[in-house]
């Protein structure tokens, strides 16, 4: 599995952006598939994450400003990011678990290059 981060780029803070993650294959019958981030410094972590089922998980410091979709048809998963905050700069990638249930960073089987965002006025 291929996967193909898209959409990073300089943002006001307050402002939003929309992350696609393209994958070389179905994700019809990928179990988790999720968001990362690492910023400059920092260690890689959980953004959110969502199950075949739809369940999500997302870190604390993004509850009610990100949301995460996927879209099987289309092989592809989304982060909206809203209300953004200068803590938010980092290099987002992309990662699936295939088979398992988990969405830790040492779960995933798969991983993307990365797009960077950065807030900033």
């Amino acid at each position: 599995v291929q996967l193909q981060a898209y959409g990073g780029g300089l943002v006001q803070p307050g402002g939003s952006l929309r992350l696609s993650c393209a994958a070389s294959t179905s994700i019809f019958s990928i179990n988790v598939m999720g968001w990362y981030r690492q910023a400059p410094g920092k260690q890689r972590e959980l953004v959110a994450a969502i199950t075949s089922g739809g369940s999500t998980g997302f870190a604390d410091s993004v509850k009610g400003r990100f949301t995460i979709s996927r879209d099987n048809a289309k092989n592809t998963v989304y982060l909206q990011m809203n209300s953004l905050k200068p803590e938010d700069t980092a290099v987002y990638c992309c990662a699936a678990n295939r088979y398992g249930s988990r969405w830790s960073p040492f779960d995933m089987d798969y991983w993307g290059k990365g797009t960077l965002v950065t807030v900033s006025s």
